[in-house]
């Protein structure tokens, strides 16, 4: 499908299209692109808000809690006047008055094992910005099996991490986590620890989607928030991986 760049466009991301390596033609890739954030809490807010205002083409949030008190030191989607109604709705209606030009598809629904490949269909990219390790595993491995890229992001507190899992290409998040756990809840997190997190999703995002720069693949990128530290960990593909493991690969189910 031919995309074309309208005046409207050329002014609205005129500081991004100057830079070199994205161009006019990384802006045309972004606008046909689908992106699909599961979670629209303290990282799905602020990773919307950016895919938004980057003319992404098509985003698809899911979500299936409503607002509660309790979510607004980190969650900028949603408001007080909010509190008790779908953060799906909530988000939506503030991301369609950011980008009106963005195609915005709320789905109030929980992601669970017999709809997980239906609600990632079709999508370019999906963003794990979600608060469970068994939800992000499900997405781990459907997007595994569906060849479609998958940026995990996770915080704590004032710390987080991130990386890009690109099917075939590298590790998936059961090679760096082979084991499910989950720590206390609720767990503490301060506002800016899942901002940070969601700029750094969605920066590997435009990357991926245009085509250019250096990729977090096979590197888990840890942020501790306290002392301003940043490392890199590598990690390698598992062999033996249950879910990208050579054995274990299935493709399009």
């Amino acid at each position: 499908m031919d995309i074309s760049l309208t005046d409207y466009d050329l002014e609205r991301y005129s500081r991004q299209i100057l830079w070199s390596s994205f161009g006019e033609e990384g802006q045309k890739k972004l606008k046909k692109s689908h992106v699909v954030v599961a979670g629209v809490g303290g990282l799905g807010s602020p990773a919307s808000m950016l895919l938004v205002a980057a003319g992404i083409g098509r985003l698809t949030i899911i979500d299936s809690d409503n607002v509660e008190l309790s979510n607004l030191n980190r969650q900028l989607l949603h408001w007080d006047e909010n509190i008790g109604f779908p953060k799906v709705i909530s988000a939506y209606e503030k991301l369609s008055r950011l980008n009106p030009t963005v195609t915005i598809v709320p789905l109030q629904v929980r992601i669970n094992r017999d709809n997980v490949y239906d609600l990632i269909k079709g999508a370019d990219l999906v963003i794990d910005a979600m608060d469970n390790m068994a939800t992000r595993f499900l997405l781990n491995e459907a997007c595994v099996k569906m060849d479609i890229p998958f940026i995990h992001g996770g915080v704590f507190g004032l710390m987080g991490e991130v990386m890009t899992i690109i099917p075939h290409k590298g590790p998936c998040l059961k090679c760096v986590f082979p084991r499910e756990a989950e720590g206390p809840r609720p767990f503490p997190v301060f506002g800016p620890a899942p901002s940070l997190i969601a700029s750094l999703q969605v920066m590997e995002s435009i990357k991926l989607l245009a085509g250019f720069g250096k990729l977090l693949l096979g590197e888990l990128l840890l942020v501790n928030g306290e002392t301003m530290e940043f490392t890199i960990v590598k990690v390698e593909k598992r062999p033996d991986c249950e879910v990208c493991g050579d054995k274990n690969v299935e493709r399009g189910e």
